[in-house]
This record gives C-alpha cells, sequence and structure tokens, in this order.
C-alpha cells in the first residue's frame, strides 16, 4: 500500500508542477564571482536575482526545506553554484515566487522528486525550568536576522523562526514547543563544531562580520541556548518530511 501511495502523491505532485505559475523570463548561469556570499533577493515588480546558490540550496529555497531533508543526486547539486536572474509576469508574494522556483528547477534542471515521510530523530525547543531570560519585543518595525558564525541575532522574530534557524544548525527538525506567541528580540554566541562550521561554509556565511572570534572554551549550541536565552532542545523521535532527488540535470543554456 505504501508503494501505491507514493507513486500516486508524485503523479499529483507532477500534475500540480505543471499548473504552477511561472517566471515570465528567467536566466541561469554558472556563478563565476570571487565573492561566494550567498544572495537571495526579492525586489518590487516580481523580480528576483539569486547569486551563488547550488541546485541543494534551490531546492532548499523553492520547497521550504532543510538540507537534511533531501538525498540523492550527484555530487555537482552541493557544488557548483548558479546566479539566477528572473521576472514574475506581475508583482508576487514569496510563496508564489517559491511556486515559480520550482516550475523553474523542474524545467531548467529536469529535476524530479519523490517525497516520503520518514520516522527521524527530532528535537523540540521548550523552556527552560527557570524560564526564559528574554522578554517581548517592543517595537513596531520589520523582523530583523542577522546570522554570522557562531553569532545569531533576532529583532521582532516568533519563536517559530528561531527554532527553523536551529534546525539549519543542528541539522535536525526542531519544534517550537515553548507556547511563546510573541516576538522577540534575542542574541546567541556559540563556539560551533565541526558540522556547525560546514554548514556555516555551504550557507555563505562570511567570516568576521561581527562573528566571535574562535574560543575553544566557548559555549556549545546547547549550553549556550539555556545559559543565555533559558531554552532547552530535547530530543524526540517524530515525522519528517524527505525529499529524494530521482532525476536531474546540469541546467539548459539560456
Amino acid at each position: 500500500m505504501k508503494v501505491l501511495l507514493a507513486g500516486f502523491l508524485l503523479a499529483l505532485g507532477t500534475t500540480c508542477a505543471q499548473s504552477q505559475p511561472k517566471f515570465e523570463v528567467a536566466s541561469i548561469k554558472p556563478s563565476s564571482s570571487a565573492d561566494r556570499r550567498l544572495l537571495f533577493n526579492v525586489q518590487p515588480g516580481g523580480r528576483v536575482t539569486i547569486a551563488n546558490f547550488n541546485l541543494k540550496r534551490l531546492i532548499e529555497e523553492a520547497y521550504n526545506i532543510k538540507d537534511f531533508q533531501i538525498s540523492g543526486g550527484p555530487g555537482w547539486i552541493a557544488s557548483d553554484p548558479y546566479d539566477i536572474t528572473a521576472k514574475a509576469e506581475g508583482a508576487a508574494n514569496y510563496d508564489q515566487l517559491r511556486l515559480m522556483l520550482q516550475s523553474l528547477l523542474a524545467e531548467r534542471f529536469q529535476l524530479v522528486m519523490h517525497r516520503d515521510t520518514r520516522e527521524m530523530p527530532t528535537y523540540a525547543l521548550v523552556i527552560d525550568k527557570n524560564g526564559p531570560k528574554f522578554k517581548e519585543s517592543s517595537g513596531s518595525g520589520p523582523g530583523m536576522m542577522r546570522i554570522r558564525r557562531g553569532l545569531l541575532v533576532n529583532q521582532q522574530i516568533p519563536i517559530s523562526e528561531l527554532a527553523d534557524q536551529l534546525a539549519r544548525f543542528l541539522g535536525r527538525t526542531v519544534l517550537d514547543k515553548t507556547g511563546l506567541a510573541g516576538k522577540y528580540d534575542l542574541k546567541l554566541e556559540w563556539q560551533p563544531d565541526e558540522n556547525q562550521i560546514a554548514m556555516f561554509q555551504a550557507m555563505g556565511v562570511p567570516e568576521g562580520f561581527g562573528a566571535p572570534a574562535p574560543d575553544a572554551q566557548g559555549p556549545s549550541l546547547f549550553a549556550a541556548l539555556q545559559e543565555q536565552l533559558g531554552l532547552k532542545l530535547e530530543s524526540q523521535k517524530g515525522p519528517v518530511e524527505v525529499f529524494s532527488i530521482e532525476r536531474v540535470e546540469r541546467p539548459s543554456e539560456n
């Protein structure tokens, strides 16, 4: 029954992809810039500029998933960076642009993926016994996020967004179980382990720019959460959506 159901879902997904919105025009080129910082810029009028994104990062952005949710595919999908400029037919919100990016990946990279749900280790983000060490934001402007190696600064950001960021650092789904419903100003500093350092490099997060200096005695991410924010992570297991790449090709010429 699982095989039949999975096949049905794949066929359904393909049909839906064919009717999804598409960019009016789009250009994809291998990146030749010496600056490897990532750029995903959405401009008025449905214009999008993407720089230094490999295909794996493009999939993450298009489907709003994390690296650990993607399996299969050749090595170049995680190593070869691309620059993309695209324009929608008119104004489009971020969710619509994600669908357009999905269509672009299917057309130009011939991307075909199979979705499945697996029982996997997860984390629950909960409040420590002594309570949170931060207060609700008093500001009214747009939220702001700054990420450097071993540094996370959030202004007017919900805790669910913090959980989403932690999932990227830890390579595991993080569920917000704090019950905190407001928006908060948070600052977190820690000494990344080897896996997290590799993650920062894959994200194109630059060295310096206000990042803490390396400190062998610095707190781990788990310790920093408790000491600085009054939060902790509890290991659990739960269903996680996984995307397996069945077919992919280098992008067609513009």
